[in-house]
């Protein structure tokens, strides 16, 4: 019995994890816009916040089932890449090119108030991220050869950017993605890493930079995406994933993905990636993983090492309840939905 055992255990491990990701569906919603939705924070179950194209931000009570929509006045020419969202009143907006615009809502989206303005025509602020209650911080394309980086402390009604001779030092034709808000996560409470792309794709952790295996070498490839695996208590760091590939050709699928079990010392590639580019990826709970792109979705039963298709329609971003397991997607021409499993 052992020895058949050993010999179809592999065979019924890949079974088991092909029948999960067979029952894996997503729940298109009609969202009420047709904004391209590339920012999303799921508060909890139920509350979930987006922004996207022509200065719209929008809001669901019920699980993203149903949403309110808001053009804020003002900025209906900013595209609102990411947004982050504290409670059912607050939240933070970020609109990402010159001038760049931060504004924060206390009324439940109702009034904004501009907290940061810069009009530097070189500024393209790419991902905001935080990681508790006050910490936060905002990473861009590089000035002068070094990245643009804002933090706050707290909870993002005040911005100060680093000094200069503190930001890490971009490669020429290295750069950030805009494309999904999460090319920044947290490993701690206490910190934040974030991920590169173009000529040079790299990992950045306080003084360190190491290349990840991701396609790279021209301005539309690299990492996109960066998310955390944590353990069953959901306190200790044990996984990063980086996600990415070429935009330009969305279908290509080789080296997309890439994993670290060391906090990012070393990285290797899974041994079946996703199915083409990906910019967003989030993790779900111990061992499973999703990961969207423009020519697809995907995920994960096996902390990243495999992966399987579960959708060809294209989306932007993927979010995990802050509070509870729900997954929430959202992409092109207002497409949102949500993770059944």
């Amino acid at each position: 019995m052992s020895i058949f055992y050993n010999v179809l255990r592999p065979v019924l491990v890949s079974m088991l994890i092909t029948n999960m990701a067979l029952c894996q569906t997503l729940k298109e919603v009609s969202s009420g816009t047709t904004a391209h939705i590339r920012g999303m924070s799921a508060v909890s179950e139920r509350l979930v916040w987006a922004s996207g194209t022509e200065g719209r931000v929008g809001k669901s009570t019920d699980g993203g089932e149903t949403w309110t929509w808001k053009q804020i006045p003002g900025f209906e020419k900013i595209d609102f890449r990411d947004i982050e969202a504290f409670d059912d009143q607050t939240a933070l907006v970020m609109g990402v090119a010159s001038p760049g615009y931060i504004l924060r809502t206390a009324d439940g989206g109702k009034n904004w108030t501009i907290v940061y303005k810069n009009e530097d025509p070189r500024l393209f602020m790419d991902a905001m991220h935080f990681w508790n209650d006050r910490s936060g911080m905002i990473i861009g394309d590089p000035i002068d050869g070094r990245f643009f980086i804002l933090r706050s402390f707290d909870g993002g009604k005040k911005w100060q950017e680093i000094p200069v001779k503190y930001r890490p030092v971009a490669d020429i034709g290295e750069a950030c993605f805009a494309a999904s808000g999460s090319n920044i996560t947290s490993i701690s409470r206490k910190e934040a890493v974030f991920v590169s792309g173009g000529m040079h794709s790299r990992f950045f952790k306080r003084n360190t930079s190491p290349t990840l295996p991701l396609q790279q070498g021209s301005e539309s490839t690299g990492a996109n995406g960066i998310g955390t695996g944590w353990n069953k208590n959901g306190k200790k760091a044990n996984r990063l994933i980086a996600v990415g590939g070429d935009f330009s050709n969305d279908k290509n699928d080789s080296a997309v993905c890439a994993i670290s079990t060391d906090l990012g010392k070393t990285w290797q590639l899974p041994k079946e990636g996703p199915r083409g580019y990906r910019s967003g990826i989030a993790w779900i709970e111990e061992g499973r993983w999703i990961t969207c792109g423009s020519s697809g979705v995907d995920t994960s039963e096996d902390d990243g090492m495999s992966w399987q298709s579960i959708s060809s329609k294209g989306y932007h971003v993927c979010v995990r309840s802050k509070k509870g397991k729900t997954v929430f997607l959202a992409g092109p021409g207002g497409r949102i939905a949500r993770l059944i499993w």
